[in-house]
């Protein structure tokens, strides 16, 4: 696999994976805050650069909804619910069938996100992680969980980094608008 790809808009989509208020709530603060914070600017940045943006829950009666801030972010949207680890289950896979690239976000690093990412690089697509839109309740978890994501074949990357790569220069309303996001 080339390690050196471009993050091309018209071939990438956005994923997030169980972003949800009770999952939330057993989380530190502090990156709890950070991952919302780097959600709605992916979010944003998606939007402005016109990639398809697919969300997930895992169980939601048990779980919760999506978090308030990122479904604000998102506007109207349907998420799939799962019960499985891995979202890649085959409405996602029919919404990432044209977008060989997927930027990954979500909660927990170490068990829905890394079955995740391994099961998108099984199928021949190309995750990049964004390490700053991931979460785990605990440090190590959240660790172990990036380890394992890069060695399936995850490319690692950070919400500015992608959207900025996707962009490709500067200038224009989608600029501002991707620059208004990540600030």
């Amino acid at each position: 696999m080339n390690r050196f790809k471009k993050f091309k808009r018209e071939a990438s989509a956005l994923l997030v994976i169980d972003l949800q208020e009770r999952l939330a709530a057993a989380m530190r603060p502090e990156p709890l805050e950070r991952l919302i914070n780097r959600a709605v600017a992916a979010i944003t940045g998606a939007r402005a650069l016109g990639m398809p943006i697919v969300v997930t829950e895992q169980y939601p009666k048990g779980l919760g909804p999506t978090i308030k801030a990122v479904k604000d972010a998102l506007g109207d949207f349907t998420p799939i619910e799962k019960l499985e680890f891995s979202a890649w289950l085959p409405p996602v896979q029919e919404q990432l069938a044209a977008r060989p690239n997927v930027l990954v976000l979500g909660m927990e690093t170490h068990v829905c996100v890394f079955q995740t990412v391994r099961d998108l690089a099984g199928a021949g697509l190309t995750p990049w992680l964004a390490v700053d839109g991931v979460l785990s309740r605990t440090a190590i978890d959240h660790q172990a969980g990036l380890a394992l994501a890069a060695s399936s074949g995850a490319i690692l990357t950070t919400v500015e980094t992608a959207l900025f790569d996707a962009l490709g220069r500067a200038g224009g309303p989608e600029f501002k608008a991707v620059s208004a996001a990540v600030k």
